[in-house]
């Protein structure tokens, strides 16, 4: 019960400041307070989390470890969100893998969560993920660091394939609603959406923050993303359009689509067909169980 309060209650916090920029000292209380929230719930959660923190450029990049019971070894797959989604609200995904045998890594890269003060978002996520993996590797010796997954939400969508373009550690990618190039689907985003890419880019206004979307594309990208790529679309997405996914599926030698024609963005209105999907193929990809 203290668990799921805690855990509801941070996530609440979240909702509360994700896309909320007037005041800015307000956001930072509210981002705070996610993170002291959701700290309290990870022992009491089933199985527990803990925090790990990895050296990144002066700083860290935090992250939530939980780990299957019983479990010798594990693959883990690392879970990146979104825009303006943070480590602490993927509870409920992160449920889907561990009851497949796979432990989970969810963290707050540059532009998320407790690193949006300290980074702006970038386009160059092997910089990320490979001393995220050195340092699992260096620490975390229950894990099976030869069969690493990575799971992105819309924009970790990007940062996934991109990451994976450039680090052969990474096993097997899913990418959640994501776009095949930001710029591309600028024009349509609602305001609230361009002022969270103001905000989470450190731009000084809307012209600022088109040209940097720029840089997040997969043009050129994906024809090295070898390993096997899971894209998961909903055909009613109106922040990135499913020709974004097709698109993807395209270009990358080993993809597969899993279009939902009545999914919404993330296919959040759908979450009962599409996570069950996702964490099979990724428990398939690792070998969870051996």
């Amino acid at each position: 019960t203290a668990a799921d309060a805690y855990q509801r209650a941070a996530w609440c916090y979240h909702l509360g400041k994700f896309l909320w920029f007037e005041d800015r000292a307000l956001h930072d209380d509210l981002r705070e307070r996610t993170v002291a929230t959701y700290a309290k719930a990870l022992p009491r959660l089933d199985p527990p989390g803990r925090r790990i923190e990895a050296p990144f450029e002066g700083a860290i990049i935090p992250g939530i470890l939980r780990a299957p019971r019983g479990a010798s070894r594990p693959p883990v797959v690392i879970l990146v969100p979104g825009l303006d989604s943070v480590k602490e609200e993927l509870y409920a995904m992160e449920n889907d893998f561990l009851r497949r045998g796979l432990a989970t890594l969810t963290i707050d890269g540059p532009g998320q969560g407790e690193n949006a003060p300290r980074f702006p978002i970038r386009a160059d996520w092997s910089s990320v993920v490979s001393p995220l993996v050195d340092h699992l590797s260096a620490d975390e010796r229950g894990l099976d660091l030869g069969r690493v997954g990575l799971m992105g939400i819309s924009m970790g969508g990007i940062y996934g394939p991109r990451a994976a373009a450039k680090e052969k550690r990474l096993r097997a990618i899913v990418a959640l609603a994501g776009p095949y190039d930001l710029s591309e689907c600028w024009a349509a985003l609602n305001p609230l959406t361009k002022g969270g890419y103001v905000f989470y880019t450190h731009s000084r206004d809307e012209g600022e923050a088109f040209e940097r979307s720029k840089a997040l594309t997969l043009r050129g990208v994906l024809r090295d993303v070898t390993c096997p790529l899971l894209v998961i679309h909903g055909g009613k997405d109106r922040l990135f359009p499913p020709e974004q996914a097709e698109r993807i599926v395209r270009e990358a030698p080993n993809a597969t689509l899993l279009l939902y024609p009545e999914g919404n963005h993330v296919c959040n209105n759908i979450p009962y067909k599409y996570r069950p999907a996702m964490a099979d193929w990724m428990a398939k990809q690792l070998g969870a169980g051996r």
